[in-house]
């Protein structure tokens, strides 16, 4: 059984959460419960540009897959789309919810740090939805990203920004970053 992403977040997250930030109703509709009950993004990059058939794309921290499962139908049978994550666990889930979907077009893979398991330039979009603030080595995870995207390629993400310093005793609980 998943673990649904309900009321650990201060945003809609789930089914609610993907209709609330603009997601193709369409899919949503059509989506497994166990691939939406674990959404969590925090935008939508999708929003940004149109990303194009037979594009590749990269997903930087694709949870359990629902971002994955959008890009493949916009790629089609002729594009690609990887995905990557820091937890075998999401990983696994990932890979479980796009064979519930049927998804044929994704290949995704397990991290360890922001080093990105892909050549060079090989990407027309690399997509994040709230991951890129979590890294604690940011400027590195942009050079790989720079690294991996084809001349004239797009990054195309959602995140989240702190607009003012948090307290001093939050600073080295993880579990604040994620609120």
């Amino acid at each position: 059984m998943a673990v649904s992403a309900g009321g650990k977040f201060k945003y809609p997250t789930g089914k609610a959460g993907a209709e609330a930030l603009g997601y193709d109703n369409n899919l949503i509709r059509n989506s497994q419960n166990e691939l939406l009950e674990s959404f969590c993004g925090v935008g939508n990059p999708f929003g940004i540009a149109k990303i194009a058939p037979g594009a590749q794309v990269l997903d930087i921290g694709c949870g359990a897959g629902f971002d994955l499962l959008v890009a493949s139908n916009l790629v089609g049978g002729k594009g690609k789309v990887c995905g990557i994550d820091l937890t075998e666990a999401m990983v696994n889930r990932a890979t479980r919810n796009m064979a519930l979907a049927s998804v044929t077009n994704v290949e995704i893979r397990h991290v360890d740090r922001e080093e990105i398991p892909y050549p060079d330039q090989i990407f027309d979009v690399v997509i994040s939805n709230g991951v890129i603030n979590l890294s604690p080595r940011k400027s590195a995870l942009f050079r790989e990203i720079l690294r991996v995207l084809k001349p004239g390629g797009r990054l195309q993400f959602a995140d989240i920004i702190r607009r003012k310093e948090s307290a001093k005793s939050l600073r080295p609980n993880p579990e604040a970053w994620a609120q």
